[in-house]
């Protein structure tokens, strides 16, 4: 039986966003967006109406000028209907260049994909 979706949390939400981005990949590197460092942020509130979880992804890109830049926040933005059961009503993506994304910002094991490490 499946989980009433009302009764998800924020938090929970935000896990399963998590769970997705890591499946997402810039085509032109072989390193999913979350592990790559473009994605600042993941928050999810509780919706009082609905009691559904609305969410915002704060992300950048590698370049202002990516040609895949549409896919990949298109990937982003349909999060929920890959969710069984979604909890979340919407899901808001802000595409931020500044601060600008930098290897720093890779995590060691994306890191050590790419051989920096």
């Amino acid at each position: 039986m499946s989980k009433d979706p009302r009764t998800v949390t924020p938090k929970q939400s935000e896990e399963q966003i998590i769970e997705e981005l890591q499946k997402i990949y810039d085509p032109e590197i072989p390193v999913d967006i979350y592990n790559l460092g473009l994605i600042y942020d993941v928050k999810c509130e509780k919706d009082e109406v609905s009691k559904l979880n609305t969410c915002k992804v704060k992300m950048t890109l590698t370049s202002a000028t990516c040609s895949m830049s549409e896919v990949i926040v298109d990937l982003v933005k349909t999060i929920p209907n890959r969710i069984e059961d979604s909890s979340i009503k919407s899901l808001e993506v802000d595409l931020v260049f500044d601060p600008p994304w930098d290897p720093n910002k890779m995590s060691d094991e994306a890191k050590l994909q790419m051989g920096m490490l």
